[in-house]
């Protein structure tokens, strides 16, 4: 991989890094510091797609550690096996965490109505 590779993936990492820690934010998802009970209809569908959107940039910032990881190694991916199963391992949990944050939310839903 050539190096203006290597220093733009650094690049696109710290801007990754950056979104991640505002979307992941507790405070700063829709309905802001109010209460799961307080929140309006809208409010709770807006906070639902705010952490997922949380998640998926989480795993995009994974995804390019990832490579970057793998192109300081000098390898591929068929040359780090374990790091592709580490990556997957990783990308199922944060896939659990998403489809069970989505069940509570759901849950809850049901129970205001």
């Amino acid at each position: 991989m050539h190096q203006d590779y290597k220093t733009r993936l650094a690049a696109l990492s710290d801007k990754l890094t950056d979104a991640v820690l505002e979307e992941a934010d507790p405070e700063s998802w829709a309905g802001g510091n109010k209460r799961i009970g307080e929140l309006t209809k809208q409010e709770r569908g807006d906070r639902y797609w705010d952490k997922k959107n949380a998640a998926a940039s989480l795993t995009l910032l994974i995804k390019v550690h990832s490579l970057i990881g793998m192109q300081t190694r000098g390898g591929t991916p068929s040359d780090n096996p374990g790091q592709d199963d580490e990556a997957f391992a990783l990308g199922q949990q944060v896939s659990k965490a998403e489809r069970e944050a989505a069940a509570i939310i759901e849950r809850l839903q049901k129970g205001k109505k």
